[in-house]
């Protein structure tokens, strides 16, 4: 007798399993099931519910039941996900299409699926809780572009999950649900149907957040103990610092036309987000807090997901400045009462894992924390001094104390400063695998060094010399970029071409300075051009900082004096010759688009009118992803061994130690014609073949926007060399 009853729930397993097979392999191949629509749809109910069509569960083997359930559910409700996701897609034929609309007919209608999708929220499975959430959303989205309400189940759960805030599988579903649903909206660019959604949940949103995120610190602090008590408070914590980023784009992305309360979380919870980067027990809790501080205030919440025409509309929301201005000063008030030395640095992950350090390796700190938190306080300083009012030397000793608390934070980070008498050199080397940050740090830099001309009434020379201390000085910065490029103009060009760093914004505005200022850049090249001796880059097995930050030595040279000949190792890559971004002879046409740059010089000003976003043909491709080739050692005479031989750059990320030796001076060839290779010449040079070749694309309309101001900042800039030399 039990025998027949195994061998009954077996077929009946098996047959469940055969129509399930087949209706999958069918909608894979385009055709329609034998089944009818109506019996399809009951074996899937019957899978998501964890039962099986005619078997009795008690006269089944416990462990064998729960198992094959298992099996059934994760099916049927990822069959579900198919059907759904096709049909979205508009992907399959006339008639699938039918056969799979009768299919949710039956299953949402007839047999409110739904409801039981969202009971598995809180399967004690995690495979079953993450599919069932998945399958939800997706459901929902359809729901929503079939211009039909959201579904009112699903809504009220949410809802009811996030006021009551209790960590667990449920609270961890619905997050995920809402932030999928947001994101696929966010990407579609479906701003009504995304307001309308948002403003459903805005009040709930905030009691959640709220509750993880309190106002006062001794709050945030014991939530923090009381959730740790969850065995899986940290994925909740994730989760929903996911959903604040997409709360969070989605403010940029509907710009002026609504404004909610939960899409302003971030900001105005930041000091809570900043206690739990200093106070969190999770290491990855404390990082992801972190990067999405760092998106924040660098307006790039959502880049790795949202279209990128989509998220730079231009239109900002009401209270945006106010928002941003409150970001920074939460953060400026946290460093000015030492939050930077309560941040906690890893030693370096890697992809395998983490691998045991010996003792003559030294510490290799995480430099994506590293870099985030010197972007995070650089931006919050640019935003401080671009909406707080007031001069005056009061102003000059806060911002350059902002500045040493970082320099302090990242001594005491392994990465040896003390012994290299130039901060500025140090941007390039921390930034260094990361153009697009490299470029956002510049330009507050730049934006201090403004402010600092401004407020110091310093004459230029001691203001220059004051910079270089607080590692703020822009020819320094300007200078190791050309050095770390090789003073290749064709990359140059391609960062004026490509959408994925500020560059046009960074490199105008400094031109604008340099042709005010031709005395201190020359100067600076004149400090920096070592005719007797030079420096040599070594990789250093003892400071690598986890393959991207390195201690720096520096031996033999003139404390007084800037001599930092450094080509970071990762970050702009000498070049190879012909591999760049485009070929810039044979580009297809590109529609030109006005870049008018005021020729006033007003340094304080942000050059807004640079805010262009052109279309190139093609996929971006990312500058930091490529690997150049040394130039010839002929030509690198300042940055190499006079014996070294051209080689390709590790893969992974490495940085310098700067090293002085005692050589002799080599025969160094010219660059081109009469020009040495003096650092002055080299840069004069490099600045003037780039105003060439933007002059040639434009003549043939291959430029993607008018570059007529920037050219004739390139022109004043080489009569300022002419002139120099001249006198």
């Amino acid at each position: 007798m039990e025998h027949t009853v195994s061998c009954r729930a077996s077929s009946t397993r098996r047959e469940s399993f055969d129509c399930l097979t087949e209706v999958y392999t069918c909608f894979l191949k385009g055709s329609c099931p034998s089944q009818r629509a109506a019996d399809v749809a009951c074996v899937i109910f019957s899978g998501v519910c964890g039962l099986v069509p005619g078997e009795d569960r008690e006269s089944t083997p416990s462990d064998d039941f729960r198992d094959t359930s298992v099996v059934l559910t994760c099916i049927s409700v990822t069959l579900v996900d198919r059907i759904v996701s096709s049909l979205t897609s508009r992907s399959l034929s006339p008639a699938v299409t039918l056969y799979c609309v009768d299919i949710l007919t039956v299953l949402f209608q007839d047999m409110d699926l739904m409801s039981q999708l969202i009971q598995q929220f809180q399967a004690e499975d995690q495979i079953i809780s993450h599919l069932a959430a998945k399958s939800v959303s997706v459901c929902v989205f359809y729901q929503l572009l079939k211009s039909r309400p959201v579904s009112p189940v699903w809504q009220q759960k949410c809802v009811q999950v996030f006021y009551s805030s209790a960590p667990g599988p449920e609270l961890d579903s619905c997050v995920w649900s809402l932030t999928e649903v947001l994101k696929r909206l966010l990407k579609g660019a479906h701003q009504e149907i995304l307001g309308n959604l948002l403003a459903a949940f805005d009040s709930s949103l905030s009691a959640l957040c709220s509750t993880f995120l309190p106002e006062e610190r001794r709050e945030v602090t014991q939530c923090l103990v009381d959730v740790a008590s969850s065995r899986l408070w940290g994925a909740t914590f994730c989760l929903l610092l996911d959903l604040l980023e997409v709360l969070t784009a989605s403010s940029l992305i509907c710009g002026a036309g609504i404004c909610l309360k939960s899409q302003r979380i971030t900001h105005s919870h930041s000091s809570a987000l900043l206690t739990i980067i200093s106070c969190s027990s999770e290491y990855f809790v404390k990082k992801r807090a972190l990067l999405l501080l760092k998106r924040a205030v660098l307006q790039k919440v959502g880049e790795d997901w949202a279209l990128g025409e989509v998220l730079d509309t231009g239109l900002k929301y009401k209270h945006f400045s106010a928002d941003m201005s409150m970001l920074a000063q939460s953060v400026l008030t946290a460093v000015a009462t030492n939050w930077l030395q309560s941040v906690q640095v890893e030693s370096a992950s890697f992809f395998g894992g983490t691998r045991h350090i010996r003792a003559e390796e030294g510490q290799k700190p995480d430099c994506v924390v590293l870099r985030a938190v010197s972007l995070l306080l650089l931006k919050s300083m640019e935003l401080h001094i671009q909406t707080a009012g007031g001069t005056g030397v009061d102003r000059v000793t806060e911002v350059c104390g902002y500045l040493q608390s970082l320099w302090g934070f990242l001594r005491q980070c392994s990465i040896q400063l003390t012994e290299v008498p130039h901060c500025c050199c140090w941007v390039s080397l921390l930034f260094g695998e990361q153009d697009d940050d490299l470029m956002e740090a510049a330009k507050a830099l730049f934006s201090i060094f403004l402010h600092h001309r401004l407020c110091s009434g310093l004459d230029d020379v001691a203001l220059l010399k004051a910079a270089c201390a607080s590692g703020c000085n822009p020819h320094c910065h300007f200078l190791l970029l050309l050095q770390s490029i090789s003073f290749d103009h064709s990359i140059l060009l391609d960062f004026l071409i490509s959408t994925e760093t500020c560059f046009l914004e960074y490199f105008v505005r400094y031109l604008k300075y340099l042709r005010a200022d031709w005395q201190g850049f020359t100067a600076a090249c004149g400090r920096t051009s070592l005719p007797d001796r030079r420096l040599s880059l070594q990789q250093s097995p003892t400071a690598s900082c986890g393959g991207d930050m390195s201690k720096g030595t520096f031996k033999g040279q003139d404390q007084g004096k800037f001599s930092s000949c450094v080509q970071p190792i990762g970050a702009i890559s000498p070049v190879a010759a012909g591999f760049h971004l485009v070929e810039y002879d044979s580009s297809d046409e590109s529609d030109p688009e006005k870049m008018e740059v005021s020729q006033d010089e007003s340094g304080a000003s942000v050059c807004e009118a640079l805010d262009v976003k052109q279309e190139i043909s093609g996929a971006p491709v990312s500058i930091r992803q490529k690997q150049y080739e040394s130039e010839e050692s002929a030509s690198t005479g300042l940055l190499s061994e006079p014996n070294s031989t051209p080689e390709r750059r590790p893969e992974g990320p490495s940085l310098p130690v700067l090293q002085s030796e005692q050589t002799s001076s080599p025969n160094m060839a010219p660059l081109s014609g009469q020009v040495t290779c003096d650092i002055l010449s080299r840069a004069v040079l490099c600045m003037s073949q780039l105003r060439e070749v933007v002059t040639r694309l434009q003549t043939k309309k291959l430029f993607p926007y008018n570059p007529s101001s920037l050219l004739k900042l390139l022109a004043q800039l080489e009569n300022c060399s002419s002139q120099s030399l001249s006198k």
